[in-house]
């Protein structure tokens, strides 16, 4: 059973948006109360108030501010929850040794705050959604949908806000009883990157999917934007102006990448026999606070800012493997995630390990062994390997190294499908063409 979200917008009518905004407005005094209550008490006895504590005092609050009383009680406990889930991943975080997170924040009066009905407070039909609520204008929210969920089990449905468009959505979220897991003996591993993902299945074929990058199109346009706009006087009509095209161009950059993205993960999931996916648990935020990006400071520094644009602004790292998983679970597939650390300096054929390669360093050449190979298809190489050991499958760990040793290069020129193997021979013809 996999859970999915159904995201599209309402056009609510005046006195509609009214009542939303005093809900919101609600909530969001609740949220700020929560976290500051919060705060004191840690600051001053040292004392960690948990949700559950917060939600029992909520028949206490409503007697003394009649005003939480106009919203459905489900929403109200889901906001506290909301500052709960923030604080337990705040501290996780710390946990873990990430130092530069930072604990949650209050929410202006200008932030529309989520309204979160969670599995009562609202009916379905067949093309409308009908949302609870005690306001005193007695506004009836009801919207229209394009899909029938009467049928779906929905297990909660948001009311939100989007910070670009200014535009009201609604996000359905529902359970989807997807097709049974049956592990057919093929395994396909993908090793992840900005410029391109490589993939290599039990046959030792190699694949190469190139990552769209529309900001790479969109990116001096922001750049040139900013500059206009950081010359006008903040609050003018100039200023608005340039404000609200960056706005256009950044969300018609993110619709581009989201979009390619659901596609090739789409397109991949179908176009392999393989029922088990591998990708590297690579986080991306340790990539791109790495102290050993260069030798020189500035040149550490340019460095660091290129590679935070590409990972960060794409999204090419969290999001596609997160739409791997997902549409792999629709498909009776299955994506495993696995440690990926050193499998691009370590050797695939001998194992020798290098201390460092510099990402401008493209193809890998082994001091022990010689050979010479692309960096991307010796980092697939070695997660299939490590995915087959871990998971103690000799028999098809010892068919890929045989396919592995046996394998030549060759490359088609017409499905751009390349193809390698990493055996006798193989510096001399591989090196001659990658080099």
């Amino acid at each position: 059973m996999v859970t999915l979200t159904w995201k599209f917008p309402v056009i609510p009518t005046q006195p509609q948006e009214e009542v939303l905004w005093e809900l919101s407005k609600t909530c969001r005094l609740l949220y700020n109360h929560a976290l500051a209550e919060r705060k004191y008490l840690y600051d001053t006895y040292n004392y960690c108030i948990t949700y559950r504590e917060q939600q029992n005092a909520l028949p206490q609050l409503k007697r003394l501010f009649p005003r939480y009383n106009q919203v459905y009680s489900k929403v109200l406990q889901m906001t506290l929850k909301k500052i709960d889930s923030a604080y337990k991943s705040f501290f996780g975080l710390i946990k873990s040794g990430d130092h530069t997170t930072r604990p949650p924040t209050f929410r202006g009066k200008d932030y529309f705050f989520t309204l979160c009905y969670n599995q009562s407070g609202f009916t379905i039909t067949k093309q409308t959604i009908r949302f609870s609520h005690k306001h005193p204008s007695e506004t009836e929210l009801i919207f229209f949908v394009p899909f029938d969920f009467s049928t779906k089990k929905v297990k909660q449905i948001e009311i939100f806000q989007d910070q670009y468009d200014k535009r009201f959505y609604l996000a359905v979220v529902f359970e989807h009883k997807d097709p049974p897991f049956i592990d057919n003996g093929l395994y396909q591993a993908f090793d992840l990157g900005t410029l391109k993902h490589t993939a290599i299945n039990m046959h030792g074929k190699f694949l190469e999917s190139t990552v769209k990058r529309p900001d790479k199109y969109w990116e001096p346009k922001i750049r040139s934007l900013q500059h206009r706009r950081d010359h006008c006087k903040q609050g003018s009509r100039r200023y608005c102006l340039f404000s609200q095209r960056l706005v256009t161009i950044k969300r018609k950059c993110r619709n581009q990448t989201r979009d390619w993205q659901h596609k090739q993960s789409l397109n991949l999931l179908r176009n392999t026999k393989a029922r088990t996916i591998i990708v590297g648990d690579l986080s991306p935020k340790q990539m791109t606070t790495s102290k050993k990006n260069g030798k020189k400071k500035g040149w550490r520094k340019k460095y660091r800012k290129s590679i935070n644009r590409s990972v960060h602004n794409t999204g090419h790292l969290g999001r596609f493997v997160e739409l791997l998983t997902y549409k792999a679970q629709k498909l009776g597939k299955r994506v495993t995630i696995i440690d990926e650390r050193n499998t691009t300096k370590t050797c695939s054929v001998c194992g020798h390990k290098k201390k460092r390669i510099p990402l401008s360093e493209r193809i890998y050449k082994c001091e022990v062994c010689g050979i010479v190979c692309d960096r991307d298809y010796n980092s697939a190489i070695n997660i299939m390997k490590r995915f087959l050991s871990h998971n103690a499958l000799w028999t098809g760990y010892q068919s890929f190294l045989n396919r592995i040793d046996n394998l030549r290069y060759t490359v088609n020129d017409k499905t751009k499908v390349s193809h390698y193997l990493v055996g006798d021979g193989f510096s001399e013809l591989a090196g001659s063409h990658l080099l």
